[in-house]
Protein backbone atom coordinates (compact mmCIF):
# COMPACT_ATOMS: atom_id res chain seq x y z
CA UNK A 1 0.00 0.00 0.00
CA UNK A 2 1.43 3.76 -0.10
CA UNK A 3 -0.07 7.28 0.43
CA UNK A 4 0.55 10.31 -1.27
CA UNK A 5 3.63 12.27 -1.14
CA UNK A 6 2.74 14.93 1.10
CA UNK A 7 4.57 17.59 3.39
CA UNK A 8 5.16 14.44 5.76
CA UNK A 9 6.44 12.06 3.63
CA UNK A 10 8.71 15.13 2.43
CA UNK A 11 9.70 15.44 5.62
CA UNK A 12 10.74 12.06 6.55
CA UNK A 13 12.99 12.04 2.33
CA UNK A 14 14.57 15.37 4.17
CA UNK A 15 15.15 13.54 7.82
CA UNK A 16 16.34 10.56 5.74
CA UNK A 17 18.94 12.73 3.60
CA UNK A 18 20.40 14.16 6.46
CA UNK A 19 21.10 11.00 8.82
CA UNK A 20 20.77 7.98 6.19
CA UNK A 21 22.46 9.20 2.99
CA UNK A 22 23.10 5.66 1.92
CA UNK A 23 19.32 4.25 2.84
CA UNK A 24 17.86 7.76 1.31
CA UNK A 25 19.98 7.09 -1.98
CA UNK A 26 18.68 3.31 -1.91
CA UNK A 27 14.68 4.76 -2.19
CA UNK A 28 15.28 7.55 -4.57
CA UNK A 29 16.44 4.60 -7.03
CA UNK A 30 12.78 2.54 -6.43
CA UNK A 31 10.00 4.26 -8.03
CA UNK A 32 8.22 7.27 -6.69
CA UNK A 33 5.21 4.78 -5.18
CA UNK A 34 7.97 2.67 -3.03
CA UNK A 35 9.30 5.98 -1.87
CA UNK A 36 6.14 6.64 -0.40
CA UNK A 37 6.55 3.63 1.60
CA UNK A 38 9.78 3.63 2.45
CA UNK A 39 10.38 7.07 3.67
CA UNK A 40 8.37 7.07 6.50
CA UNK A 41 9.60 3.32 7.27
CA UNK A 42 13.48 4.69 6.73
CA UNK A 43 12.71 7.67 9.28
CA UNK A 44 11.37 5.74 11.62
CA UNK A 45 14.44 3.39 11.59
CA UNK A 46 16.55 6.73 12.39
CA UNK A 47 14.65 8.08 15.01
CA UNK A 48 14.73 4.93 16.90
CA UNK A 49 18.39 4.10 15.90
CA UNK A 50 19.41 7.47 17.43
CA UNK A 51 17.09 7.38 20.61
CA UNK A 52 19.63 5.66 22.85
CA UNK A 53 22.49 7.71 22.02
CA UNK A 54 21.33 11.45 22.14
CA UNK A 55 20.97 11.53 26.05
CA UNK A 56 23.25 9.74 29.09
CA UNK A 57 20.38 9.17 31.35
CA UNK A 58 19.14 5.33 30.38
CA UNK A 59 15.57 6.54 31.56
CA UNK A 60 15.16 9.12 29.32
CA UNK A 61 16.51 6.88 26.52
CA UNK A 62 14.39 4.28 27.69
CA UNK A 63 10.87 6.52 27.21
CA UNK A 64 12.31 7.40 23.99
CA UNK A 65 11.71 4.18 22.80
CA UNK A 66 8.88 3.54 24.77
CA UNK A 67 7.43 6.57 22.94
CA UNK A 68 7.89 4.77 19.65
CA UNK A 69 6.66 1.18 20.68
CA UNK A 70 3.11 3.39 22.00
CA UNK A 71 2.75 5.09 18.34
CA UNK A 72 3.13 1.57 16.76
CA UNK A 73 0.68 0.23 18.89
CA UNK A 74 -1.85 2.68 17.91
CA UNK A 75 -0.93 2.15 14.31
CA UNK A 76 -1.61 -1.43 14.43
CA UNK A 77 -4.91 -1.58 16.80
CA UNK A 78 -6.37 2.03 15.81
CA UNK A 79 -8.46 3.89 15.01
CA UNK A 80 -6.83 7.06 16.84
CA UNK A 81 -3.05 7.61 15.69
CA UNK A 82 -0.98 10.34 17.07
CA UNK A 83 -0.21 13.54 14.96
CA UNK A 84 3.34 13.29 13.81
CA UNK A 85 5.36 13.69 10.76
CA UNK A 86 6.61 10.37 10.86
CA UNK A 87 4.22 8.21 12.65
CA UNK A 88 0.88 9.60 10.51
CA UNK A 89 2.47 8.81 7.29
CA UNK A 90 3.84 5.57 8.50
CA UNK A 91 0.31 4.63 9.99
CA UNK A 92 -1.24 5.12 6.06
CA UNK A 93 1.58 2.47 5.04
CA UNK A 94 2.03 -0.24 7.45
CA UNK A 95 -0.56 -3.29 8.09
CA UNK A 96 -1.38 -3.34 11.75
CA UNK A 97 0.80 -6.83 11.65
CA UNK A 98 3.77 -4.98 10.32
CA UNK A 99 3.41 -2.15 12.55
CA UNK A 100 3.26 -5.21 15.36
CA UNK A 101 6.33 -6.48 14.41
CA UNK A 102 8.04 -3.13 14.06
CA UNK A 103 7.72 -3.87 18.47
CA UNK A 104 9.65 -5.94 18.33
CA UNK A 105 12.43 -4.06 16.35
CA UNK A 106 12.01 -1.13 18.65
CA UNK A 107 12.57 -3.19 21.76
CA UNK A 108 15.76 -4.77 20.93
CA UNK A 109 17.38 -1.78 20.61
CA UNK A 110 17.47 -1.02 24.26
CA UNK A 111 20.88 -3.20 24.01
CA UNK A 112 21.97 0.27 22.82
CA UNK A 113 21.37 2.12 25.44
CA UNK A 114 23.33 0.29 27.97
CA UNK A 115 26.95 -0.96 28.05
CA UNK A 116 26.90 -4.89 28.40
CA UNK A 117 28.28 -7.09 26.13
CA UNK A 118 26.31 -9.77 23.85
CA UNK A 119 26.21 -12.88 25.88
CA UNK A 120 26.46 -15.29 22.94
CA UNK A 121 26.30 -16.13 19.59
CA UNK A 122 22.08 -16.28 19.96
CA UNK A 123 22.19 -12.92 21.53
CA UNK A 124 23.82 -11.16 18.81
CA UNK A 125 22.02 -12.68 16.44
CA UNK A 126 19.06 -12.13 17.59
CA UNK A 127 19.94 -8.55 17.85
CA UNK A 128 20.64 -8.28 13.89
CA UNK A 129 17.67 -10.18 13.09
CA UNK A 130 15.42 -8.29 15.36
CA UNK A 131 16.64 -5.22 13.88
CA UNK A 132 18.16 -5.19 10.65
CA UNK A 133 15.95 -8.47 9.46
CA UNK A 134 12.75 -7.38 10.69
CA UNK A 135 13.20 -3.64 9.11
CA UNK A 136 14.12 -5.91 5.92
CA UNK A 137 11.28 -7.91 6.52
CA UNK A 138 8.74 -4.91 6.82
CA UNK A 139 9.61 -2.26 4.35
CA UNK A 140 9.60 -5.48 1.69
CA UNK A 141 6.03 -6.81 2.64
CA UNK A 142 4.80 -3.33 2.62
CA UNK A 143 5.58 -3.13 -0.67
CA UNK A 144 4.53 -6.20 -1.96
CA UNK A 145 4.66 -9.98 -1.53
CA UNK A 146 8.22 -11.15 -0.29
CA UNK A 147 8.92 -14.82 1.63
CA UNK A 148 9.95 -13.52 4.94
CA UNK A 149 12.54 -16.34 5.87
CA UNK A 150 14.72 -14.85 2.41
CA UNK A 151 14.28 -11.03 3.76
CA UNK A 152 15.54 -12.63 7.41
CA UNK A 153 18.60 -13.88 5.79
CA UNK A 154 19.09 -10.71 3.71
CA UNK A 155 18.26 -9.00 6.57
CA UNK A 156 20.94 -10.48 8.04
CA UNK A 157 23.52 -10.08 6.07
CA UNK A 158 22.85 -6.01 5.52
CA UNK A 159 22.82 -5.95 9.18
CA UNK A 160 26.51 -7.57 9.91
CA UNK A 161 27.61 -5.53 7.45
CA UNK A 162 26.51 -2.32 8.51
CA UNK A 163 27.72 -3.50 12.15
CA UNK A 164 30.98 -3.99 10.69
CA UNK A 165 30.98 -0.62 9.65
CA UNK A 166 29.92 0.45 12.61
CA UNK A 167 32.39 -1.31 15.07
CA UNK A 168 34.79 1.76 15.67
CA UNK A 169 31.60 4.53 16.60
CA UNK A 170 30.62 1.86 19.23
CA UNK A 171 33.89 1.54 20.36
CA UNK A 172 34.63 5.34 20.91
CA UNK A 173 31.22 4.95 22.53
CA UNK A 174 32.15 2.46 25.31
CA UNK A 175 30.23 -0.02 24.01
CA UNK A 176 31.68 -3.57 23.15
CA UNK A 177 30.32 -4.29 19.45
CA UNK A 178 32.00 -7.79 18.93
CA UNK A 179 31.87 -11.49 20.66
CA UNK A 180 35.16 -11.85 19.16
CA UNK A 181 37.18 -8.97 17.40
CA UNK A 182 40.00 -11.56 16.83
CA UNK A 183 40.92 -11.57 12.92
CA UNK A 184 39.69 -14.85 12.90
CA UNK A 185 36.37 -13.77 15.14
CA UNK A 186 35.68 -11.15 12.52
CA UNK A 187 36.37 -13.38 9.35
CA UNK A 188 33.93 -15.93 10.62
CA UNK A 189 30.95 -13.83 11.77
CA UNK A 190 31.44 -11.84 7.50
CA UNK A 191 31.73 -15.12 6.08
CA UNK A 192 28.58 -16.50 8.09
CA UNK A 193 26.49 -13.09 7.60
CA UNK A 194 27.72 -13.40 3.41
CA UNK A 195 26.65 -17.12 3.71
CA UNK A 196 23.38 -15.83 4.55
CA UNK A 197 23.16 -13.16 1.87
CA UNK A 198 24.05 -15.77 -0.81
CA UNK A 199 21.44 -17.83 0.54
CA UNK A 200 19.08 -15.11 -0.04
CA UNK A 201 20.01 -14.47 -3.27
CA UNK A 202 19.31 -18.08 -4.48
CA UNK A 203 16.11 -17.83 -3.72
CA UNK A 204 15.46 -14.14 -5.31
CA UNK A 205 12.39 -15.62 -6.86
CA UNK A 206 10.40 -15.63 -3.33
CA UNK A 207 10.54 -12.16 -3.28
CA UNK A 208 8.06 -9.87 -6.15
CA UNK A 209 9.48 -7.29 -8.11
CA UNK A 210 6.67 -4.93 -6.24
CA UNK A 211 9.42 -5.28 -3.05
CA UNK A 212 12.27 -6.12 -4.60
CA UNK A 213 13.04 -2.07 -4.69
CA UNK A 214 13.20 -2.48 -0.42
CA UNK A 215 16.44 -4.65 -0.76
CA UNK A 216 18.18 -1.87 -3.08
CA UNK A 217 19.24 -0.75 0.69
CA UNK A 218 21.44 -3.77 0.92
CA UNK A 219 23.41 -3.06 -2.51
CA UNK A 220 26.61 -2.37 -0.22
CA UNK A 221 26.64 -5.72 1.67
CA UNK A 222 28.05 -8.15 -0.26
CA UNK A 223 31.00 -6.31 -1.14
CA UNK A 224 31.31 -5.31 2.28
CA UNK A 225 31.68 -8.75 3.76
CA UNK A 226 34.01 -9.76 1.42
CA UNK A 227 36.39 -6.95 2.54
CA UNK A 228 35.93 -8.40 5.83
CA UNK A 229 36.40 -11.82 4.90
CA UNK A 230 39.79 -11.10 2.97
CA UNK A 231 41.23 -8.16 5.58
CA UNK A 232 39.31 -8.27 9.04
CA UNK A 233 41.59 -5.69 10.47
CA UNK A 234 40.11 -3.09 7.76
CA UNK A 235 37.05 -3.25 10.39
CA UNK A 236 38.73 -1.63 13.48
CA UNK A 237 40.20 0.88 11.25
CA UNK A 238 37.28 2.24 9.66
CA UNK A 239 38.08 1.45 6.28
CA UNK A 240 35.48 -0.80 5.01
CA UNK A 241 33.46 0.27 1.72
CA UNK A 242 34.09 2.25 -1.69
CA UNK A 243 34.52 5.54 -3.44
CA UNK A 244 31.50 7.33 -4.30
CA UNK A 245 31.73 6.98 -8.04
CA UNK A 246 32.00 2.72 -7.40
CA UNK A 247 29.41 3.11 -5.00
CA UNK A 248 26.57 5.28 -7.28
CA UNK A 249 27.55 2.66 -10.17
CA UNK A 250 26.99 -0.59 -8.35
CA UNK A 251 23.44 0.88 -6.71
CA UNK A 252 22.21 1.86 -10.21
CA UNK A 253 24.00 -1.68 -11.57
CA UNK A 254 21.43 -3.41 -9.22
CA UNK A 255 18.61 -1.20 -10.05
CA UNK A 256 19.37 -1.69 -13.72
CA UNK A 257 19.39 -5.63 -13.44
CA UNK A 258 17.08 -5.73 -10.52
CA UNK A 259 19.39 -8.55 -9.03
CA UNK A 260 19.88 -7.75 -5.13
Amino acid sequence: MSGPFDDDVNACAALLHRADPDRFMAAMAGPVAARTVLFPIYALNVEVARAPWVTQEPMIAEMRLQWWRDALQEIAEGPTVRRHEVVTPLSRVLSPHLAAMLDEYVAVRRWDIYRDPFEDQDHFDAYINHSAGTLMVVSAQALGTADADVLRDFGYGVGVANWLRAVPQLEARGRIPLLDGTPEGVRQLAQNALDRLNRARSNRRAVSSQAGPALHAGWQAGMILKQAVARPDRVAVGALGCGEMRRRLSLMAQVATGRW
